[in-house]
């Protein structure tokens, strides 16, 4: 049902498209004085240039809306993308003019009507009435401007719809329930043990899901805070952890004044514990945040020693979901490599704060 449901909205599209065309190009026929001259409209030169340039303003709109913009504009090749425009432009305005001479028009004495005039007191002048502004770079401009308005607008309406998918997996993916498990599991342990590292860990737990709950639905929030909930994810899963198991986190730098979109590089940290824990096996874990003036970046490697995590969590889909998030929120201001071995995973990721 669903499939349906999409080949039924794009069938409305192209039609909706088709529709549009027909309606555009009819529009030189429609509007020409010439238009109750049967069997001549084609043959008149000013309209066989003006029939041609709507063509042309066609076939630049359809390649500016799925080419130019998507391949050119959006991936910020704005010189190129303005050469093409402008070549465009140079087409449909001197083609039609090329292509078609005045001396291949065929007129018939009787079919010509002189323009209406106005008598006045001097005598009669032509009656012209002014209707819109037009000519070919009004012409030209109306049409790059509704192509270029459609398309920002449907891109801003699919990263809007990502947007809101991201937030709802990345929510489940924080707080999931074998986190909470383990995390339980470990504070209990302590709890018996009477520890004094028990109030301690159930209050980082605390304050992860307060932060996961009052600020992950914020588009931007403060770096510190940020920081703040990885180091009690960090410390949380440490519990797990036993002395043999080699671990470094290092976070340098100063994030006061600074944001970053909520819950953007616990993925990568949470996949290194996911992959890179095992008591059973020598883990090695390695987390460095380096923060300068403008930029933040993240180094993680892990060897891989979990090779079956548990049913359900997926961390590949987790990473890609996360990598898409990245392109949307940080367009050209970000740079994510991961370098995968038969027994390591590193992830490099460098992003420029806003």
């Amino acid at each position: 049902m669903a499939v349906m449901q999409i080949s039924d909205k794009k069938i409305l599209i192209y039609l909706l498209y088709i529709l549009g065309s027909l309606l555009f190009i009819s529009i030189p026929v429609f509007s020409s004085p010439d238009l109750k001259m049967p069997g001549h409209l084609f043959n008149i030169a000013p309209f066989q240039r003006n029939f041609l340039s709507h063509v042309l303003l066609l076939a630049f709109f359809y390649a500016n809306y799925f080419y130019f913009l998507p391949r050119l504009y959006f991936s910020k090749k704005m010189m190129l993308y303005f050469v093409c425009i402008f070549l465009c432009f140079a087409i449909v305005n001197f083609l039609p003019m090329a292509l078609i001479k005045e001396g291949l028009t065929t007129y018939s004495s009787t079919d010509f009507m002189p323009p209406p005039r106005m008598h006045s007191g001097s005598g009669s002048i032509p009656l012209q009435m002014p209707l819109l502004p037009s000519g070919p770079l009004v012409n030209f401009l109306l049409i790059f401007s509704l192509g270029f308005l459609l398309k920002v607008n449907q891109r801003l309406a699919n990263i809007e719809g990502e947007k809101l998918k991201t937030e709802v997996s990345y929510l489940r993916a924080q707080i999931n329930p074998h986190f909470l498990f383990n995390t339980l599991n470990s504070v209990y342990s302590l709890a018996l043990e009477k520890s004094d590292l028990a109030p301690e860990a159930i209050l980082k737990l605390s304050s992860m899901m307060r932060y996961v709950v009052s600020e992950s639905s914020k588009e931007n929030v403060s770096l510190e805070k940020e920081i703040d909930y990885i180091k009690n994810y960090i410390s949380l899963q440490r519990l797990r952890m036993d002395r043999e198991s080699s671990f470094s986190f290092i976070a340098a730098g100063n994030a006061v004044g600074k944001s970053i979109s909520p819950l953007l590089l616990i993925p990568f940290i949470e996949n290194a514990f996911k992959y890179g824990l095992n008591p059973d096996k020598e883990s090695f874990i390695a987390i460095n945040i380096d923060i300068t003036a403008h930029e933040l970046v993240l180094n993680i490697e892990n060897n891989k020693v979990n090779m079956q995590p548990v049913k359900g969590e997926k961390s590949e889909q987790g990473l890609k979901n996360t990598a898409q998030r990245l392109e949307y929120l940080y367009p050209d201001k970000h740079k994510l490599r991961i370098f995968e071995t038969e027994h390591t995973f590193t992830v490099n990721l460098s992003i420029t704060l806003l």
